[in-house]
């Protein structure tokens, strides 16, 4: 065998700390964004059946939750708002006493230092469910953008520190960006779900944000996703408008999408791992087919691996108290 000439490239997995030595992807709680829902009214801490483990809450339960997130050093959350009341023109969407802007003033009262990212839509104030207004059938995008618009000013007015528009309409950055501006929040970033698939993995998070469209369906602004190369006509007119992150979502599923947007772009990215995602995992986990710790933080590293900068992921807190027990039995060897 002595004679043979072939490479040895097990001797970097020889050990826990050769392979510590050598690992060329590492995850952190900076990493991590945590999706909130919160819910208009009192005394409501209402778990989504589809997702275990993930809450509507209302604003009295705030505090603790926040305090939670705190001392898990998680340092951004992306902010879904609950209303009670729907319109066609989803006026509660920008009511300064909305239920995002009331949470946004709770949250900064709580902890100053959370970033709060809040979610620029208004599939779930629009009476129909829908990411624009719907006019005999059909999304109206200009009008639409005009709402948008509304929408983001008052989440900043609320103390927002980023805005994040996700209805896919086309020039919704530009609009965004443009009435941010002009009200003076020039230093406001957005954070653009600028490449965002019609999947099929969004179903449970339909429940947890009381938005499933009741005509049709969402194909007509989302993106088809047999389609590559038009991620790429989609991001760079984002970023030519205004956009300061990239969202790609899904996550585990388009992270061909996620390389092709690292090695074109060079803004911050941010991988989505939906709530389909989410809930394959804790099912999978609940009948005790995998392991569930070891399974979701593969997810992140595969994401992270692909070129993401950070990710979204309901389970950023378990997350973050997994990385904190790893670094606890570090320092104790």
């Amino acid at each position: 065998m002595n004679s043979i000439n072939f490479k040895r490239h097990r001797r970097l997995r020889s050990s826990g700390t050769m392979r510590d030595l050598v690992r060329e992807t590492t995850l952190t709680v900076d990493d991590l964004i945590y999706p909130l829902f919160v819910h208009e009214g009192k005394e409501i801490k209402k778990e989504v059946p589809s997702m275990p483990g993930v809450y509507q809450l209302s604003l009295d339960y705030l505090d603790e939750e926040i305090e939670i997130i705190k001392l898990l050093n998680i340092k951004a959350i992306l902010l879904f708002g609950i209303p009670q009341y729907k319109d066609q023109h989803a006026t509660s969407a920008y009511d300064e006493n909305g239920i995002v802007q009331q949470a946004i003033k709770k949250i900064k009262s709580i902890d100053k230092n959370l970033l709060v990212i809040t979610d620029t839509c208004i599939c779930h104030y629009q009476s129909e469910g829908h990411c624009g207004i719907p006019q005999n059938g059909k999304i109206l995008n200009d009008f639409s953008l005009e709402i948008h618009a509304k929408v983001a000013l008052s989440q900043v007015k609320a103390g927002a520190d980023v805005v994040a528009p996700s209805s896919m309409m086309d020039g919704f950055v530009s609009v965004i960006r443009n009435t941010l501006d002009e009200n003076g929040y020039h230093d406001i970033p957005i954070m653009s779900y600028g490449v965002k698939y019609a999947s099929s993995f969004y179903g449970p998070f339909r429940d947890a944000a009381n938005s499933s469209p009741q005509f049709g369906d969402r194909r007509t602004y989302q993106m088809d996703p047999a389609n590559r190369l038009e991620a790429f006509r989609e991001a760079k007119a984002d970023i030519e408008e205004g956009a300061d992150f990239l969202i790609i979502k899904p996550g585990i599923s388009y992270l061909d999408i996620l390389r092709d947007m690292r090695n074109t772009f060079p803004v911050p990215l941010i991988a989505y791992q939906v709530s389909g995602e989410y809930s394959m995992i804790k099912a999978a986990a609940e009948k005790e087919w995998i392991n569930e710790q070891e399974v979701v933080l593969e997810s992140m590293l595969s994401m992270k691996r692909a070129g993401a900068d950070m990710m979204v992921t309901y389970y950023a807190k378990d997350i973050a108290t997994w990385l904190s027990r790893h670094d606890h039995d570090n320092k104790r060897k």
